[in-house]
């Protein structure tokens, strides 16, 4: 008998359904009255953490993962240290977002519970479950509308009592740009039998992304992991390495200096899929993810200093989409730059990168700080803040990586790409110069730096690269 038993359970879990499998009761948090059930049946597949799903654009489309297929609209997939999360990725759902699901649950549906959070310093927004017992064709709501009010993740509870085949869909209902984590979504099954019932109905296919096509035709660009050619300082999101702190944003990814109060790096990928018409936000702020009790740099702490709050990754290359565009603000993202240096000499290399993609290429950008003491609007200073605590650096340098538009980047790299490797002086003299004045090698960066950089493109292919000088 436990051999048939243990069998039919292998075999149960091997469909992507809302199959139950027999736990304990656990009621945590509600938006209506516990079931009276003594043990609930937790549909194979979930709870559903949605890790393995990827979704950076908030029109709708369709995501495929261990429960099966979901339907986003005004939603993505988030993995930024921003989000509210159990695991690496939640749902970040905005204005009149829908998450639904694209497959039923054949015998029913008890119980749905999933975790909730306000993303960043966003304020409150109103949510709520709906489901359907005719595929999708209609919907009815489910217990009462909840508010996410803080950042940590709370749990909600909807009692649902439906025995027939029923999908569910949580609906952002507020309408506010005020941004909402969805995380671990469980389902509790109402039967004992199972089975996947296909969608007979299915919701809208994923549209298909308009990312602007580059000049020579050959593909269209596409948005690629801003730390793909390999973190430089082998940086860990772990408070006790202040020095060398990562940390992830979906504009781009920096390794964070406590004691300097700026980044050592930051490292991001452009393409014109990653541009737009956003306006520039200029919402400089504190970056609230730093670790508890780390100084948080405020904008106020560069006023009257006589050095601009200098982007590292740019603005204009994150101009595709508004929270992209936001991050760009957090001061993490800053360094002490001279006001001339920043607006002439930087600015003219960082728009001389977003040529190049326009001429049907994708570049990877590393761009970062060395040593201590620059030369801004009020003459020399090593350090400025309140407290003194931010180190003015005596030079930036960055590192471009020049690719055609394509798929598999790193094993593209060659011994004949393109690299351009700069080191600039941080004095206001600088600021009418060219750029390709100050063109250094690859090589040259590290020796100054510590860092490894393009670690991961194959070390013969970084012998030839790096020790050569763009002309």
């Amino acid at each position: 008998m436990f051999k048939k038993l243990a069998l039919f359970l292998s075999i149960a879990v091997s469909f992507t359904s809302c199959v139950g499998i027999y736990v304990p009761s656990t009621n945590t948090g509600s938006s209506s009255s516990p079931s009276p059930a003594a043990q609930t049946k937790v549909a194979t597949n979930f709870p559903e953490g949605f890790d393995g799903a990827s979704k950076s654009r908030y029109e709708g489309g369709n995501i495929s993962v261990s429960s099966g297929q979901w339907y986003l609209d005004n939603a993505i997939m988030g993995g930024a240290e921003n989000d509210q999360k159990n695991g690496t990725k939640a749902i970040r759902m905005k204005e009149t977002a829908k998450v639904t699901m694209n497959f039923d649950c054949p015998n029913g549906i008890q119980q749905v519970r999933f975790k909730y959070g306000v993303y960043q310093l966003d304020k409150a927004s109103t949510f709520e479950l709906w489901v359907s017992t005719n595929a999708g064709n209609s919907w009815q709501q489910i217990g009462n509308s909840l508010t996410a009010t803080e950042k940590a993740l709370r749990d909600a509870l909807f009692n649902v009592n439906i025995g027939q085949a029923t999908r569910i869909e949580i609906r952002k209902t507020d309408g506010s740009s005020n941004r909402l984590n969805i995380d671990d979504i469980t389902i509790i099954t109402y039967g004992t039998g199972g089975g996947y019932t296909p969608n007979p109905t299915p919701l809208p296919p994923t549209p298909s992304p308009k990312p602007k096509p580059v000049e020579n035709g050959s593909t269209v660009a596409s948005r690629d992991d801003n730390l793909g050619l390999g973190n430089p300082s082998n940086a860990v999101s772990n408070a006790s390495y202040p020095d060398n702190f990562l940390m992830v944003k979906t504009a781009y990814t920096l390794s964070y200096n406590k004691n300097k109060g700026t980044a050592n790096w930051v490292s991001w990928h452009l393409s014109t899929a990653w541009k737009g018409e956003t306006a520039r936000q200029n919402d400089f702020r504190p970056d609230p993810s730093l670790p508890n009790n780390w100084y948080e740099v405020n904008p106020r702490d560069y006023t009257d200093t006589g050095f601009d709050r200098g982007h590292l990754c740019p603005s204009d290359d994150r101009d595709g989409d508004l929270e992209d565009n936001q991050e760009t603000f957090f001061m993490t993202n800053m360094t002490p730059q001279a006001p001339d240096h920043n607006r002439g000499i930087w600015k003219t290399l960082e728009e001389y990168g977003r040529i190049l993609t326009q001429q049907g290429n994708e570049v990877y950008i590393i761009a970062g700080t060395n040593g201590q003491g620059g030369e801004g609007a009020n003459g020399f200073a090593r350090t400025i803040g309140k407290n003194n605590n931010i180190i003015v650096p005596a030079s930036l340098w960055k590192i471009i990586v020049v690719l055609p538009i394509g798929q598999n980047d790193v094993q593209r790299i060659n011994e004949n790409t393109r690299i351009i490797a700069v080191n600039i002086p941080n004095q206001n003299s600088v600021g009418a110069n060219s750029w390709k004045k100050y063109r250094v090698s690859v090589d040259e960066l590290e020796a100054l730096t510590g860092f490894d950089f393009l670690s991961n493109v194959p070390t013969d292919i970084q012998a030839i690269i790096e020790s050569r000088v763009d002309r």
